[in-house]
């Protein structure tokens, strides 16, 4: 029984614990509307979190403009989807331009700062996102703007009794797609071990012929996409103006990541779910009073806490 625990590891026997309790408590309690809302708002977290470890993986810096991605993409969808362009399209050119932005941003800020300390180059992303969140109030002028979903017209299906939206349940899909094709890349392929051993011995690995810095253009590029897809998809549930994305899913998607293990992508995607129905919870006054101001945040960060006081290498850190 022990060296079957110790196989399986503490981390997600503590979070698998905590999610069954979490679900059991709110099904008795009638909230079932918050638990699933909860679950996929947190798959949203999730695809910002999974970026944010990417890069911490790679770098070991936390990246302030990893959800900007996300706002860059929902701009350039608006603005091609107003134009006539078919939607599917005005996606994939949207996630063109926010992994185009990556790369730039690799290219013109990160590596030139490569060798320079930590704290330096997550200074000089804070600056890209304010420079991106202050090109868009130059083009918008701070106004608000509403994008229509990818899949509109069907009600979707329902889950416990709550009619989901099928842009929801896309949401769903691509997160299932997104963390299928992530563990295939890093496990099966060569170029994914590489990216891994980058970022775990980077000195061994340029010594045998890998070069750290190239690999350093490619990880920007798919965090870029995951920010990106992130903005695509959530974008539509409601108005978005400058730094909407970074606004609304930079601290979550950080917090997804802690509480998953700064350096796990599977962690990334438990961290968000739990962040998202916890900020479902708290919101809908399931927990606490409607009186209480801010009790989504307010639950996400006591179970931030208790998880970290618990594992304070994250659920499925090491």
């Amino acid at each position: 029984m022990r060296n079957l625990l110790d196989r399986i590891g503490r981390g997600p026997l503590i979070g698998g614990g905590i999610g069954a309790l979490v679900v059991l408590l709110l099904v008795l309690r009638d909230q079932e509307q918050a638990l699933v809302i909860g679950v996929i708002t947190g798959l949203g977290y999730s695809l910002v979190a999974l970026g944010l470890v990417l890069i911490y993986k790679s770098s070991g810096v936390f990246s302030f403009v990893q959800a900007e991605f996300g706002t860059v993409a929902l701009f350039v969808l608006y603005l091609l989807v107003i134009n006539d362009v078919p939607y599917l399209l005005a996606a994939l050119v949207a996630l063109a331009v926010a992994v185009a932005m990556g790369f730039l941003v690799e290219r013109v800020v990160i590596r030139p700062l490569f060798d320079a300390p930590r704290v330096t180059l997550l200074v000089a992303t804070a600056g890209v996102a304010l420079l991106s969140i202050g090109v868009t109030f130059w083009f918008n002028d701070a106004q608000a703007h509403n994008v229509a979903p990818a899949i509109q017209g069907a009600p979707g299906f329902t889950v416990l009794g709550i009619v989901v939206s099928w842009q929801r349940w896309l949401i769903v899909g691509v997160v299932g797609v997104v963390g299928l094709a992530l563990a295939l890349f890093f496990n099966r392929t060569t170029l994914g071990l590489a990216v891994l051993a980058a970022s775990q011995e980077p000195t061994a690995t340029n010594l045998v012929g890998i070069s750290v810095r190239r690999l350093s253009s490619l990880v920007w590029m798919l965090a870029a996409a995951l920010g990106g897809l992130a903005g695509i998809l959530a974008g539509p549930f409601e108005a978005f103006g400058p730094a909407s994305i970074t606004s609304k899913f930079l601290i979550p998607g950080f917090t997804a990541a802690v509480i998953g293990g700064m350096g796990s992508l599977p962690g990334a995607v438990l961290g968000g779910v739990i962040v998202g129905v916890g900020a479902s919870v708290g919101a809908s006054g399931g927990v606490l009073p409607d009186s209480v101001p801010g009790g989504g945040a307010v639950v996400t960060f006591a179970l931030l806490a208790l998880i970290l006081a618990i594992r304070p290498q994250g659920l499925l850190g090491r």
